[in-house]
């Protein structure tokens, strides 16, 4: 190479770099004359669209790698600056006493350089990280006041337009709280995953789908939908609608039940106040103490308020097994109560008692038959074991019943054999049971008002309580027999017995004994009530 070509390559290496610098300069001035108008775009654009006040930490805008000189000749067509932000918080105008109503960790996105000039700024794509939506009680936004004349009413119109449109958001690690109209109570709030938005374009609801964590049943609720338009003056009022699924749950985070929940329905409403329709099973439903599954099918509709974390539940629809029931009440908190108190109605018209014994007992049910029952259910809010609250009051009857094991239904056969002045009729058997009662159960004691059983030729009525936390039985009344005390016997007793049958034959029976049940579950003891003697004895 020749002395004068080296100079030549010197030279051009030497424009090069300054021109390197050069563009590096200017670009670096672009920069910071660009940044403070992009961060009042963004700082008006928030301000105007939440009617908030705005708070932003840091704003850093990178310019594009393109030349100057290609910048200038495209006008900016096709050339995007990368703008990044940090620590955004979004305040109720003049409420600094309230939660604020938006706050971001961080965003970034990238806008075309032509359309900063524009009357509406198109966004493609904007991610945010660590957002935390707070939204306050129904009439708590500061009252905006009537504005003065038309020209007031137009330019608070246009304030609200949006004037840049975000064709799709991602936002990641976000939280949604719904703030009580009463401060002392808990706020419902929601964990958010994942969460894209897609614009439709202005002043219509923008596409959703995201992932929301649930943390009792642990768990991941997919959902897709439809939310917006934005209502600034009363955020909870922006409508929300979709679609959910919920998999995989695992119940046994909670004390007393067990089994994998599946769920999946429609929502619509507001952020405060959601109408939620779906299907619920659990094919492996089971207590705790009992350990038998049962499959358990639910479809339900139930209305959230979000002001208040209020649970309504309308007529709930689910198979037990076999076995349908209807339930209706609510999950309601109280002015006093710290928690919420769980309030039911429970309706079995025709159930299977197999199936209810399946789930309340361990091993194999001892009896089948069909049971009636309606009940009310309410948990005040627990401190303590669930079966220390749990409130119990209604009825029940038992038709059609029969026991399974060979050693009852025995005792059964015999009774009714009996009852009908039949000992020996071996041909009697089998007969089916009926039962009805009416209890409540409060403190751990199920108090039966009254509690009768009966089977062809005799019946058993009886009052009393069970004590669950003790295991004591403490039961009397009457038993009612057709056939006279000699006529249950055989043999030479058959005889011997009839001139006490005036004695036994009272109130239309045959025969009438008053008698008691005490002891234990697992160890009754039945006999004669001497103590409960009356005047008619």
């Amino acid at each position: 190479m020749t002395s004068r070509t080296k100079k030549w390559v010197i030279g051009i290496a030497a424009a090069a770099l300054t021109m390197l610098v050069a563009l590096s300069v200017v670009g670096y001035v672009l920069a910071r004359r660009f940044e403070p108008y992009i961060r009042d775009q963004v700082v008006s654009y928030l301000h105007d669209r939440f009617d908030s006040d705005v708070e932003l930490a840091a704003l850093r805008v990178s310019m594009p790698r393109a030349s100057l000189v290609e910048t200038l000749f495209r006008r900016g067509h096709g050339v995007f600056a990368r703008v990044e932000g940090d620590g955004v918080v979004l305040r109720h105008k003049g409420r600094r006493d309230v939660p604020p109503m938006f706050s971001m960790k961080e965003f970034r996105f990238d806008v075309e350089l032509r359309t900063l000039l524009d009357p509406m700024k198109v966004v493609h794509l904007v991610t945010i990280d660590g957002m935390q939506i707070n939204v306050p009680p129904k009439g708590e936004r500061p009252d905006l006041g009537p504005p003065a004349d038309a020209k007031g009413a137009a330019a608070r119109d246009d304030a609200t337009n949006p004037t840049v449109l975000f064709e799709e958001v991602i936002i990641t690690n976000a939280a949604l709280t719904i703030l009580p109209k009463d401060g002392k109570k808990f706020p419902l709030h929601f964990d958010i995953h994942r969460l894209r938005l897609e614009s439709a374009g202005q002043h219509v609801a923008m596409k959703f789908d995201g992932a929301l964590t649930n943390a009792k049943p642990p768990g991941e609720i997919q959902s897709t939908g439809t939310f917006g338009p934005w209502v600034a003056s009363e955020p909870g009022d922006s409508p929300l609608a979709g679609a959910y699924t919920f998999a995989n749950a695992d119940l046994g985070v909670f004390s007393g039940i067990s089994g994998m929940l599946q769920s999946a329905g429609q929502f619509e409403g507001s952020l405060s106040s959601l109408t939620v329709r779906g299907e619920a099973t659990v094919p492996d439903f089971r207590l705790k103490v009992a350990g038998n599954p049962v499959p358990l099918q639910t479809r339900f509709e139930v209305h959230v308020d979000g002001t208040n974390g209020d649970t309504i539940l309308k007529p709930v629809n689910g198979i037990l097994g076999s076995t349908s029931f209807t339930t209706s009440g609510g999950i309601i908190k109280h002015e006093t109560d710290l928690r919420r108190t769980i309030s039911l109605n429970v309706s079995m018209p025709r159930g299977n008692i197999h199936d209810l014994l399946a789930l309340a007992m361990k091993g194999t049910p001892f009896m089948e038959g069909k049971i009636a029952l309606k009940t009310k259910i309410d948990i005040p809010p627990l401190t303590g074991p669930v079966r220390e609250k749990l409130l119990l009051d209604g009825q029940f009857e038992l038709s059609q019943g029969r026991f399974l094991r060979s050693t009852i239904q025995d005792q059964i056969d015999s009774l009714s054999r009996r009852g009908r002045g039949q000992p020996e009729n071996a041909g009697i058997s089998n007969v089916v049971s009926v039962m009805a009662g009416r209890f409540r159960l409060e403190n751990e004691t199920i108090t039966f008002r009254s509690l009768s059983f009966a089977v062809p030729g005799s019946g058993v009525d009886l009052a009393g309580r069970y004590d669950l936390d003790r295991d004591t039985l403490d039961f009397h009344g009457t038993l009612k027999l057709q056939a006279k005390v000699s006529e249950t016997m055989t043999g030479w007793k058959r005889w011997a017995l009839k001139p006490i049958d005036p004695f036994f034959s009272k109130q239309g029976a045959g025969t009438l004994l008053r008698i008691q049940v005490v002891g234990t579950s697992s160890e009754p003891k039945f006999g004669r009530d001497k103590g409960k003697a009356t005047q008619s004895d």
